[in-house]
C-alpha cells in the first residue's frame, strides 16, 4: 500500500469528534470506536472531559464499543479521562504502531475491520488504523472555545500538506 493510501482516512469528518454520531456509526457498519484523547477528546492542556463529550459517550455506548488508546504516557491525565467516562484505556501506545491498537480490538472481542481508529492526527492515529485494517476517522482537534486551530495545531497543519504531496486526499468519499 502506498504512503499516500495509508496516510488517507475512510473518513473525514471536517468537524470535532462530537459531530460523529450514532447514524455515521451505523452507517458504515461500525462496531467499536478506538479513540485517541490528546485534541481528539480533549484539548492537549485540559485534564477534565466536557460535559459535551459525555453526552457524546453516552449516546455512542449503545452502538459501539468504545476504548481510549493514547501515546500519552501520563497514567494520572489519561486514566483519569478514562475514569471519568466509565472506559477502558491504554497509554504509551506508539503509535504508528500497532500493537496497542490491537490490544484495544482484542479487548473488544471485533474483527478487526468492523472497528474504526478515530482521531485527529494522520501521522499517528489514521497511519496506525490503516496499518492494521480498520475503518479510519479523521476529525478536526478539539480546542477550548476561542482558540484558533491554525494557530495551535502547526504539525497538523504540516501534516495535511505532507501527506497530500505523498497523495492522500481528504476529499469527501462518496
Amino acid at each position: 500500500m502506498s504512503w499516500g493510501k495509508l496516510l488517507e482516512p475512510d473518513l473525514f469528518l471536517e468537524d470535532s469528534i462530537l459531530s460523529l454520531t450514532p447514524e455515521i456509526v451505523k452507517e458504515y457498519d461500525l462496531k467499536g470506536l478506538v479513540l485517541d484523547v490528546d485534541d481528539t477528546l480533549v484539548p492537549i492542556r485540559e485534564i477534565q472531559v466536557s460535559e459535551y463529550l459525555r453526552q457524546w459517550v453516552e449516546q455512542i455506548r449503545p452502538v459501539a464499543a468504545l476504548w481510549l488508546v493514547s501515546n500519552n504516557i501520563s497514567e494520572a491525565r489519561i486514566g483519569g479521562i478514562a475514569r471519568s467516562l466509565n472506559l477502558p484505556y491504554i497509554t504509551g501506545a506508539a503509535k504508528p504502531s500497532r500493537r496497542k491498537l490491537r490490544q484495544a480490538v482484542t479487548g473488544m472481542n471485533l474483527p478487526v475491520e468492523k472497528v474504526a481508529m478515530v482521531g485527529d492526527r494522520l501521522f499517528t492515529d489514521v497511519l496506525a488504523g490503516n496499518r492494521l485494517g480498520m475503518f479510519t476517522i479523521l476529525v478536526e482537534p478539539m480546542v477550548n472555545p476561542g482558540e484558533i486551530l491554525q494557530t495551535k495545531h502547526p504539525v497538523r497543519s504540516v501534516e495535511v500538506w505532507v501527506s497530500q504531496i505523498l497523495g492522500a486526499s481528504l476529499a469527501k468519499k462518496k
